[in-house]
């Protein structure tokens, strides 16, 4: 895969290009635009055209050879997308209204890729959504106006061929991949009506009955809908702008899963606080969440909302699968520092930690195997670059731009599926001319009075460890509550079983002897006091209980509420048996 794809890098250096892995140098075909005034880019989905325009011209090029394919003179324009079969471009500009306050002009752009011809304009006032949507083939396109969706078919903009008219639609989204095409949309709750989610079966959109499912709920001021791959199911984050508790400045989140044959479920999540970030897999039967107040928690979900893996929690607010699905990185970017864990997700073993500091952003290559992560203005406007990586932690190449210019914006090319095979995880890190990109650990503040002194641990709380929720040699079939507790005991006697067994091992001579000797050299010290004794042999009992339930919680079991409670009276024993042991 070596050099045939690029990165395209806009920013106050101009536009150009940089080939990917393993050379990571500039591309001599695509000739570098120089102005400072480049908007906008776009590959189209396969990655062979490429679209930017630059303050005077909307240009796109063949990508493999640089070859100028046409231009259009649409100096105004800040937002550019190509249909998913390269058939038209979209360009979008600011809407403005005439001095006298007539309706302005169209804003709203498509062409035709091939004789550059404008096929039709429309007035789009809000930059948000304000591209069409297209199904994967094209056979449909579908925009929203004044809350209603309009199709058309076969890119013929004149007619529209359908109308999903419901009270307000204040969003939808198409389903990926083959015919049919579902859609999902969304109404806003208003008048103590709740808000609703409803999926439909293009072109079935007559009456309620009509929908696939429905799902309604009361906390919602504006909802995301992220379709699976195989569009069988949409996951729907609902966010209130504020939080009626004032828990939390991110107002409040749920997470609902929506199936097409009419399943909906909330999906419980172990932890209070926002939801930062929802991703399926893109093999389509699960699904990783991060939420909860920080240290978040990241939790793998399988279609019947149950968990499957844990990863505990720590600094992280954001999650990306490989494109084959078979690696998870968790990232923690904004305002935590750029900790990323990848993961091997079959096995769910740690396979890197690499730390991208002051990461603005984050993308897999289409090969599944590279990263790169930069830090653009206007979000953060100093050391502005880019950094490719290797997921097994291996940084391969770092540009930073000089101190006085800005970067933009760093992307992929883009390839359709199967271009790249998927290969087998590794976990060794590859090879790197460059050093390892450690960053130098922030010292924490610290008093005058305690800076001589010996640094002890001060962490404010010890992160969870991450743990199998997947019961081991389990199908996917829920076990009923009786079912779990038995095999719950189970797993822990075999555990018990295992520790005396490795214990039995490890130390065989010593294991005889100490069988015979008691424990301690010393003769059995006794009061002189029968009751006496029988308490401190009790007390001691009690003590060692703890010592084992400290060591399993040490190995990563989960207690249950009464052991915790037994572990927190240790002090107090150890004070009562002091006491008796010393007479008092």
């Amino acid at each position: 895969s070596s050099c045939f794809f690029t990165l395209p890098v806009r920013g106050s250096e101009g536009l150009y290009m940089v080939n990917g892995p393993p050379s990571f140098t500039e591309s001599t075909a695509f000739q570098r635009d120089s102005g400072k005034n480049c908007k906008a880019v776009a590959f189209s989905k396969d990655g062979s055209l490429f679209a930017w325009c630059n303050g005077e011209k909307v240009n796109i090029v063949n990508v493999t050879n640089a070859e100028l394919l046409c231009s259009f003179d649409l100096p105004k324009a800040v937002c550019l997308e190509f249909s998913p079969k390269n058939n038209v471009l979209a360009t979008w500009q600011a809407y403005t209204t005439a001095k006298d306050g007539t309706a302005g002009v169209p804003n709203l752009q498509l062409h035709d890729v091939k004789t550059g011809k404008c096929l039709k304009s429309f007035i789009q006032k809000k930059m948000q959504n304000w591209c069409p949507c297209w199904a994967d083939d094209e056979s449909i396109c579908a925009r929203n106006v004044n809350n209603e969706v309009h199709f058309f078919e076969n890119n013929n903009f004149n007619t529209i061929a359908n109308k999903l008219h419901l009270q307000k639609v204040n969003d939808f989204v198409l389903s990926p991949g083959a015919q049919p095409t579902k859609v999902a949309v969304y109404v806003p709750g208003s008048k103590g009506a709740p808000s609703f989610v409803r999926l439909y079966q293009y072109p079935n959109f007559n009456g309620p009955q009509s929908a696939l499912a429905n799902k309604s709920f009361f906390k919602a001021d504006k909802v995301t809908m992220l379709w699976n791959k195989k569009a069988t199911a949409v996951l729907v984050i609902a966010s209130t702008e504020v939080d009626k508790t004032g828990a939390s400045y991110y107002g409040e989140q749920t997470l609902h899963y929506i199936a097409t044959n009419g399943e909906s479920a909330v999906v419980q999540l172990p932890k209070n606080g926002p939801i930062y970030d929802v991703v399926w897999n893109p093999n389509s039967v699960e699904f990783c969440a991060v939420y909860g107040f920080m240290p978040a928690k990241a939790t793998v979900f399988n279609l019947k909302c149950d968990p499957v893996f844990d990863f505990g929690t720590g600094p992280r607010n954001a999650a990306y699968y490989s494109p084959h699905g078979h690696i998870l990185v968790l990232a923690g970017f904004g305002n935590l520092r750029g900790q990323m864990e990848v993961w091997d997700v079959k096995n769910y073993k740690l396979i890197s930690k690499p730390v991208a500091s002051d990461s603005t952003y984050f993308a897999w290559c289409p090969d599944g195997e590279h990263i790169v992560t930069a830090t653009c203005a206007p979000r953060l406007r100093v050391s502005n670059g880019y950094k490719i990586w290797h997921y097994t932690g291996s940084l391969l190449h770092s540009y930073e731009v000089p101190s006085n210019e800005e970067m933009w914006q760093v992307s992929w090319q883009p390839f359709l599926d199967g271009v790249f095979p998927a290969k087998a995880v590794k976990y060794q890190a590859v090879p790197s001319e460059l050093p390892s990109a450690e960053p130098k650990p922030a010292q924490a503040y610290r008093p005058p009075a305690l800076r001589n002194k010996p640094v002890t641990s001060s962490k404010l709380h010890e992160d969870e460890p991450p743990q199998n929720m997947k019961p081991p040699g389990s199908s996917d079939k829920p076990l009923s509550k009786t079912a779990l507790k038995n095999q719950r005991k189970h797993e822990a006697k075999k555990a018990a079983k295992q520790e005396a067994r490795a214990d039995a091992n490890q130390e065989p001579a010593q294991s005889l002897a100490s069988q015979n000797a008691p424990r301690s050299a010393a003769p059995a010290v006794t009061s002189g006091d029968p009751e006496v004794d029988k308490k401190i042999k009790n007390l001691k009992k009690k003590l060692k209980a703890i010592e084992q339930l400290k060591e399993q919680a040490a190995a990563g079991k989960q207690l249950e509420k009464n052991q915790l409670e037994k572990i927190q009276k240790e002090s107090a024993l150890l004070q009562e048996l002091e006491d008796l042991e010393l007479g008092l």
